[in-house]
């Protein structure tokens, strides 16, 4: 069973889905804990112009999604500052803008291949350039969300409350959103660009089935996300399968399992 990883494109996919295992659920809990699911979505697809945008100049997708993941994270910033009682309108002004961005780039890229790639992931046709830029943004994520842990629950847990602590609130979400950004557009390669959203909410919500803390949450989140990866490469290697979707459907399984068995518990105490 273990000659799955004599093939290089799997230890590639391996350390690339583990390492992104590890990062996506901590923006995914903060993601919950704000009930802003969607940012998550509209990131996503704006990522996609990035890809197509790429494909068009020559330069790696991955790198263009970044970009232009980036530059929407602040679009949706900007435009919260602008109409703070509307802040939401901001996601799906910027996701409007991302998927029509997308459509149209989209049908003047030579190969239709390459870009459909994003939609649905292909985690085992990863490159080392997209694997190298994959640890490298990942750790920077992982840094900047160490040191922000405190102020990114603060403002998670009450946003006014931590701004009359002493919390940075607009610095921090400008940060948040980046980070959200920079975790969507590089797991759009490995997971796809319409399903990556998943991957940040379903490991979150197993994990507050038994967390007790934020801590444990991020924890368990984490946990639950690598277990998810790696049963999802298994299984897409040894069923002839789409790696990102079935790490989806798995962690979907698993949900629906816990949620059935609490529930079943509940009943009989």
């Amino acid at each position: 069973m273990l000659e799955i990883f004599a093939y290089d494109f799997m230890q590639k996919a391996f350390l690339a889905g583990i390492t992104l295992a590890v990062i996506i659920p901590c923006i995914g809990v903060i993601i919950v804990l704000r009930r802003l699911p969607m940012i998550g979505d509209a990131l996503a697809h704006t990522s996609l112009a990035g890809v197509a945008a790429g494909l068009l100049l020559g330069i790696n997708p991955v790198a263009g999604a970044i970009v232009v993941s980036m530059a929407a994270a602040l679009c949706i910033e900007g435009i919260r500052k602008k109409l703070p009682k509307y802040a939401e309108l901001s996601i799906a002004v910027t996701m409007s803008a991302g998927i029509g961005l997308a459509g149209i780039l989209s049908g003047f890229t030579s190969g239709s291949g390459s870009f459909n790639s994003f939609l649905f992931g292909s985690i085992v046709s990863i490159d080392s350039f997209e694997l190298a830029l994959v640890i490298a943004t990942s750790l920077v994520v992982l840094i900047v969300f160490l040191l922000l842990y405190k102020e990114l629950f603060y403002v998670a847990l009450d946003e006014s409350s931590a701004r009359i602590s002493g919390v940075p609130v607009g610095f921090v979400n400008a940060v948040f959103t980046l980070l959200t950004a920079a975790c969507v557009s590089i797991a759009s390669r490995t997971v796809g660009a319409l399903i990556v959203s998943s991957l940040m909410v379903i490991p979150v919500t197993c994990a507050m089935q038994f967390a007790k803390s934020y801590r444990q949450t991020v924890i368990f989140s984490v946990l639950f996300a690598v277990c998810f990866t790696i049963a999802g490469l298994f299984l897409s290697f040894y069923l002839d399968l789409r790696p990102g979707a079935t790490i989806v459907l798995t962690g979907c399984v698993v949900l629906i399992a816990i949620l059935i068995t609490r529930n079943s518990k509940r009943k009989l105490g």
